[in-house]
C-alpha cells in the first residue's frame, strides 16, 4: 500500500527539485555519463562528494513537511540531507523552539543540523527585517556547509498571498509575479509552490509529525496575517473558491512576462546609450513605457540605488524626465543616487 496521497504529493515535489539539483549541479561541472564511461581502462573516475541540500524549517506544519519529504528523497538520489532553523529572538523561550525543532529535525536523520540566532533589525518595517535576517544567516549557512541548495517551504496559499501584497503596493507585474521556484542564484529551491498548505499539514499530521504553530501567524498587527486570516477569506467569499489558485496562476504568468520584458529592457539598454554610455533621451522616449522604464531601472540600480528600496514611484519620476520633461530638477533616489536631464541626456549617478 502506498503513502497517503498528501504524503505523495509533498515527495513528488521534493524528488523533482532534487533532480534539478543534480542537474545543475552536472550541467555546472561539465559532467557527463559518456565523460565518466572514457575514463579509460582499469581507471575509476574520482568519485565528487556526495551533495548537500539544505532545508530551512522553523517547525511549522510546511517546513516540517518539506523536511520529511527531503529526508526520505535525498538518501535514494545520493545526496546528503541537512537543515538549520533560524532563531530570530523575537518571542520569549524562541531559542528553546528552535532547540526542539533541531532535535525533530536530528529525529528524520538529517545531517547536518543547526540552529542560529539572528538579530533582527528594523529597517523596512518587522516583516522585512525578520526576513533579511533570515536570509543572510541561511546564506551564512550554505556557505558553511558546502550546500548545493537551501530548500524553502514555501506553498501555493503563500504564493497567493504574495501577489496580493504586490498588488496593493502597486509596483507593477514583477510584483505579481511573486515568488520564483529558484532564487539566489539557484541556491533557493521552493518545492511546495503548487502545493496547498492544507496538504502539507495533511502529510504532517498522517506523518505523526509535531509541528509548531507561529502566533506571529495569526497576530493582526502584521500584513500578511491579517491578509491570511481576513482578507483571502473575504475574497473567497465574495468570488467563490478557487481564488488561491487563480493567484497563483496568475503569479506565473506575470513571471513569464516580466522576465520578457526584462531580457528585451536587456537588449535595448545599449541601443540607447551615446559613444560615452550616456543614455539619450530621444531614445528612450522611442521605447515602450514598459520597456524603458525597466532600462531606467537597471541604470539606477546600477549607479548604486539597492533594488528592495526602489519603488515604482522612483522609476516614474525619473520616467518624468523622459515623457513629461518641463524642466525639473534632480530626482533624488534611494542610495544617494541622482537622476537629471542634461541636454538632451539623462544622467544617472550617485551624488
Amino acid at each position: 500500500m502506498g503513502p497517503h496521497p498528501a504524503v505523495a504529493a509533498i515527495r513528488l515535489a521534493v524528488r523533482r527539485v532534487l533532480h534539478d539539483v543534480l542537474t545543475d549541479l552536472t550541467d555546472n561541472a561539465g559532467v557527463t555519463p559518456r565523460a565518466t564511461a572514457n575514463a579509460g581502462p582499469g581507471t575509476a573516475p574520482p568519485m565528487p562528494p556526495a551533495p548537500l541540500v539544505l532545508v530551512a524549517c522553523s517547525g511549522g506544519a510546511d517546513s516540517m513537511a518539506l523536511a520529511s519529504a527531503l529526508a526520505f528523497e535525498a538518501p535514494k538520489l545520493g545526496i546528503r540531507a541537512g537543515g538549520v532553523t533560524v532563531d530570530h529572538g523575537l518571542q520569549a523561550g524562541s531559542d528553546l523552539r528552535a532547540a526542539e525543532v533541531v532535535n525533530r529535525l536530528t529525529a528524520l536523520r538529517l545531517d547536518p543540523v543547526e540552529a542560529v540566532a539572528v538579530t533582527v533589525g528594523r529597517d523596512g518595517g518587522p516583516e522585512a527585517a525578520a526576513r533579511d535576517a533570515r536570509y543572510a544567516a541561511l546564506d551564512a549557512a550554505a556557505e558553511r556547509h558546502g550546500a548545493a541548495a537551501v530548500l524553502l517551504g514555501h506553498t501555493r496559499d503563500d504564493q497567493a498571498e504574495t501577489v496580493l501584497l504586490g498588488l496593493a503596493r502597486g509596483s507593477g507585474i514583477r510584483s505579481l509575479s511573486g515568488m520564483a521556484a529558484v532564487t539566489g542564484a539557484g541556491r533557493y529551491r521552493r518545492p511546495f509552490l503548487q502545493i496547498d498548505r492544507q496538504t502539507a499539514r495533511k502529510a504532517c499530521m498522517v506523518q505523526s509529525l509535531a509541528v509548531w504553530d507561529d502566533p506571529h501567524n495569526t497576530d493582526p498587527a502584521y500584513t500578511r496575517s491579517r491578509l491570511r486570516h481576513d482578507g483571502l477569506p473575504a475574497l473567497e467569499k465574495a468570488l467563490g473558491k478557487g481564488v488561491v489558485e487563480a493567484l497563483a496562476r496568475t503569479a506565473q504568468l506575470s513571471r513569464d512576462d516580466a522576465d520578457a520584458l526584462d531580457d528585451w529592457a536587456a537588449e535595448a539598454d545599449a541601443s540607447v546609450r551615446d559613444a560615452t554610455g550616456e543614455l539619450e533621451c530621444a531614445k528612450l522616449y522611442a521605447l515602450p513605457p514598459a520597456v524603458r522604464r525597466r532600462v531606467l531601472r537597471r541604470a539606477a540600480i546600477s549607479a548604486g540605488s539597492p533594488p528592495g528600496s526602489l519603488f515604482a514611484r522612483h522609476v516614474e519620476e525619473v520616467d518624468r524626465l523622459i515623457t513629461g520633461w518641463r524642466g525639473q530638477g534632480v530626482i533624488n533616489l534611494p542610495g544617494r543616487v541622482e537622476a537629471r536631464r542634461q541636454g538632451g541626456r539623462l544622467v544617472i549617478r550617485q551624488g
